[in-house]
């Protein structure tokens, strides 16, 4: 292809990808840069005719327009957002290391921290959530197979139908069921005797119902993709591998498997970038006090807030996407070498 051909082919993409996703990344990243400016304040004195005079703190709006029209983007702070305490804690984590406390105690102070808490639940949450919605999707699309198709549109949807409901709504009905009043959260008090038992008294419990609400929620993206890669398999392979004597077991491992392996690839980077991006069955389940994320942080910033934190926002969505880049960056690399091995044996 010529070079001339090649480049009016690709500046399409190349334009949009520089608008989309470049443009805004940087925008980002220089705003993290900055922070913003305090409120001025003035001594204001109030005179009563029988009271006397007060004198209080307001906020000089003059002031504090003009400090924001000077500098739109606010004060610029180089790596200060990222090193403060709400984010990397570079001052806080140097002094829980020269305490030399035993491994238990440095663990629980760094996970005060408020970025290293919201860090461990987001990995934790994608990287259970992931595999488990990947096997879970395996097996429904094999057991959608063999459904007959008389029952096979109805069993479909209804396999689908977590993925369908908007996550929002979808958690706050997991939300509800599970209440002490809902039958999710009644039912296992009955069930362990228990009238005090609730999903949400403690972290522990917490941490499971949002996990348990990740896999329904995202194993049918794993099983629609899976149950359209089943329609591929070449029906001679299986055929002769029933001929052999393979049962149905070695059949799925030896012919299935092998033959959905790239789309197991796809499908582990697609729910690892929407995992770790974990949002709404937080806010949903009210489960600030127990499990926040990265991007929860995020809302809270923009949101949470008496004031809206920008630059503290910025900063955490930038420690997310290395985050994301870090976790996809090994199935990329195993992906591009195997490109390059089927380019050089072609």
């Amino acid at each position: 292809m010529r070079t001339k051909v090649f480049l009016g082919f690709v500046a399409p993409s190349v334009a949009l990808m520089v608008l989309f996703i470049a443009l805004p990344i940087a925008s980002i990243v220089v705003q993290s840069l900055h922070v913003e400016h305090p409120r001025v304040l003035e001594e204001v004195e109030t005179c009563s005719p029988f009271g006397g005079c007060t004198t209080e703190l307001r906020v000089d709006t003059t002031a504090t327009d003009s400090l924001r029209e000077a500098e739109p983007l606010g004060r610029f702070a180089g790596l200060e957002t990222y090193l403060n305490r709400n984010h990397l804690a570079s001052a806080e984590i140097g002094a829980i290391l020269r305490d030399n406390d035993g491994p238990a105690d440095v663990v629980a102070r760094i996970y005060d921290l408020p970025f290293y808490k919201a860090l461990a639940f987001t990995l934790a949450y994608t990287f259970l959530v992931t595999p488990i919605a990947i096997v879970a999707g395996f097996f429904v699309a094999l057991g959608v197979t063999g459904v007959t198709k008389g029952l096979r549109g109805p069993v479909i949807f209804m396999s689908l139908l977590p993925y369908i409901v908007t996550p929002l709504i979808g958690a706050l009905i997991i939300y509800w069921m599970t209440g002490s009043d809902g039958i999710i959260g009644a039912t296992l008090q009955v069930l362990f005797d228990d009238p005090g038992l609730h999903l949400r008294a403690s972290p522990v419990l917490t941490w499971i119902t949002l996990i348990v609400y990740g896999i329904w929620h995202m194993t049918p993206f794993a099983f629609v993709v899976f149950y359209a890669g089943l329609q591929t398999v070449p029906s001679d392979t299986l055929e002769s591998a029933m001929i052999d004597g393979a049962n149905r077991w070695e059949q799925i491992r030896y012919v299935v498997i092998p033959h959905l392996a790239p789309l197991v690839t796809f499908i582990a980077l697609i729910l690892l970038m929407d995992n770790f991006r974990v949002l709404e069955p937080i806010v949903s389940f009210q489960a600030e006090a127990h499990a926040t994320s990265l991007s929860w942080a995020i809302y809270n910033d923009l949101y949470g807030q008496a004031d809206q934190l920008f630059a503290s926002a910025a900063a955490t969505s930038v420690l997310t996407t290395i985050g994301v880049a870090v976790l996809l960056m090994p199935s990329l690399l195993r992906t591009w070498r195997s490109f390059r091995e089927r380019g050089a044996r072609s």
